[in-house]
Parts: structure tokens; C-alpha cells; sequence
């Protein structure tokens, strides 16, 4: 098992599958892109199914989400996911996407075993989209979501960061059109993981703002029906339910003391956390020819030293070097 030095079992996994994305939203990276890892330094198809497959039947995970950069840009996707829904026990398989390309590649991921999907949807309005993303993709976007659930990956996600004085007016519109389209929203503070470092405090919509925005126009209780366990997002019922909206508030809520994920870069470092400064090397080992045991034994050590928290609030934090998309989400 993946335990660290506090109890915590790690069972989530999430994989990073690329870097490259074909957004830039300016939460995450500058408009003129950012400098990917070369293709000789990704993980192969192979070695990622490989590193799943250690961690699925010796480590305990259960579930695996692939994300990136943007995962639907690996053009290996479906294979991948498909050779991860024939592990043995099988984990749950879901995918974070931006949403682009999801309409034409929903149906053969379902096919191939994905069993849900989260998608970034940021704005209801095409030119906020444009002025957020630096790219006119928003219609694509809307597109992907009504193809993930014709093609049955509910429920389908919908994940949501509002930036002050862009659009942060529209969580109840998103609220409202995600009950509309039997969507489940989530909506995330923003973190500091852009690769600009222009993340502030005081610039982030913070999730007692979310909710107090969205109480104007809805009845929210605590959702008290499914314990939360160790997923981030606290959860509410939405005029009596059963509609649901979360907010993950991971700046100013942090839920680390409950935390089950360990993330696995494009490039091969198991992570602990989102904001760690530390990285424990798979890929080296493994293209040195190191066995399934060394590098499951590699993998429990480097989770054995995971911290209690993020430090967001200690004085001493420093933003991690990697941006959200070369970490994964």
C-alpha cells in the first residue's frame, strides 16, 4: 500500500500524459505557450501502462485519472485507457479534460472502458472564453460536454475557476446551465500553479465568495446524503436536490489531512502533492531496467514521505517550479 508517515493510504492516482495543451488560459500559462518537454522525455505508452499496472495490482490504486496538459492531444489515449480497463481488479477511470476534441473522441473512450469525465468550462459567453483562453475553441468545448453524456460518461463534470473582474459574475449563470444540461459543477480556487508566478491571494475568488453568490439565487444545504471521505470538493444540494454543486476550496479549505492521491507526471516523477518540491524519478529507474519490485518499492518510499499539507499559509511557502500542465491535474 501507499501509506505515508500519517496514515494516509494513497488510492487515487492521476496521470499526466502530456504537457502540451491547445488552450492558455491565464491561470495556467502565458499566451505565448510554454517551452514542452521534449518527446524522448515522456513516458511511452507502454511504460505508462506499465507504472498503472504496478500501481493497480501491487500499491492498492482504485482509481486512475489520466489528465495533462490536455490528454485528448496523446494520441495513444484510447489504447491506454483501454489497457487500463483490462487490469485486474479494475480501477475506475476518469479523464480531466479541456473539453477539445471531445466530441469526436467520447464515444470510443467510453467504448474503450473510460468511465467519467471532468471538463473546464471557465464561461457561458464565447468572448470571455476568447479573452481567458486565447483561443476561440468555446463552441468545441460545449460540444465535447454534450458528447461525453450522449456517450454515457456520467455523471459529467464540470469543473469551473472564476478569476476576479473576468467571470466572476457568472457562477449562478453556470449553476443555472449546468442544472439545465444535468451537469454536476465544481467550482475550483484558483491555485498558485500558473507558470507566470502572478498568482495573489488577494486576487482569487475565494469558496466563501462562491457561496455566497451562488446562496442568492439557490437553496444550498450540506449534501450529508454520501460522506465526503477524501474527495475535494464539498458537496451541496441545490434547492433540496438531488442537483448537486461542489466547491473544492483547495487555498482556503484545504482537505490534505484526508488526501488519497499521488499524481504521476508526463515525464515519470511521482508527486505527492500538487505543490510539492520534491519528485522521486520512475522512468530513469525504469529504462535502466529495474523490476516491477524495485520500482513498486521505489514508489512506496517516495509516497512514505509525503507531508501533512500543502503550506499554502505558511510563510515559507514557495510556488512549485512546474506549472499546473506539466504537474497534472
Amino acid at each position: 500500500m501507499l501509506r505515508d508517515s500519517f496514515g494516509r493510504v494513497a488510492t487515487d492516482l492521476r496521470v499526466s500524459l502530456t504537457d502540451k495543451c491547445n488552450l492558455r488560459c491565464t491561470y495556467c500559462m502565458p499566451p505565448e505557450g510554454l517551452d514542452w518537454l521534449p518527446n524522448a522525455q515522456l513516458l511511452t505508452a507502454d511504460e505508462i501502462v506499465r507504472l498503472v499496472t504496478i500501481g493497480v495490482e501491487r500499491l492498492g490504486i482504485t482509481e486512475v485519472r489520466y489528465t495533462g496538459g490536455e490528454p485528448l492531444i496523446r494520441r495513444e489515449l484510447v489504447d491506454i485507457v483501454a489497457r487500463t480497463a483490462a487490469l485486474t481488479p479494475r480501477p475506475q477511470i476518469s479523464l480531466t479534460t479541456n473539453g477539445i476534441g471531445l466530441a469526436r473522441l467520447a464515444e470510443p473512450l467510453a467504448a474503450a472502458g473510460l468511465d467519467r469525465v471532468n471538463v473546464s468550462l471557465d464561461t457561458l459567453d464565447p468572448d470571455t472564453f476568447k479573452r481567458l483562453a486565447y483561443r476561440d475553441r468555446h463552441a468545441d468545448v460545449i460540444a465535447g460536454l454534450a458528447a461525453a453524456d450522449e456517450a454515457g460518461l456520467r455523471p459529467v463534470k464540470v469543473n469551473a475557476v472564476l478569476m476576479r473582474d473576468l467571470n466572476d459574475h457568472e457562477a449562478v449563470p453556470l449553476l443555472r446551465w449546468c442544472l439545465d444540461q444535468g451537469y454536476e459543477l465544481r467550482f475550483i480556487e484558483q491555485m498558485p500553479l500558473d507558470a507566470q508566478h502572478g498568482w495573489t491571494r488577494e486576487g482569487m475568488v475565494t469558496a466563501d465568495e462562491i457561496l455566497d453568490r451562488l446562496s442568492s439565487a439557490f437553496d444550498l444545504t450540506v449534501d450529508d446524503i454520501e460522506e465526503r471521505g477524501s474527495a475535494p470538493a464539498e458537496r451541496f444540494l441545490v434547492d433540496g436536490g438531488p442537483a448537486r454543486v461542489g466547491v473544492i476550496g483547495s487555498v482556503t479549505r484545504p482537505f490534505c489531512g484526508s488526501c488519497d492521491r499521488v499524481r504521476l507526471t508526463a515525464d515519470g516523477q511521482v508527486r505527492n502533492c500538487l505543490f510539492a518540491t520534491e519528485e522521486s524519478d520512475l522512468k530513469t529507474r525504469m529504462r535502466a531496467g529495474a523490476s516491477d519490485e524495485e520500482l513498486a518499492e521505489r514508489w512506496v518510499a517516495a509516497v512514505a514521505r509525503k507531508r501533512a499539507g500543502h503550506g499554502i499559509d505558511d510563510p515559507s511557502f514557495l510556488q512549485p517550479a512546474r506549472p499546473m500542465s506539466a504537474i497534472g491535474g
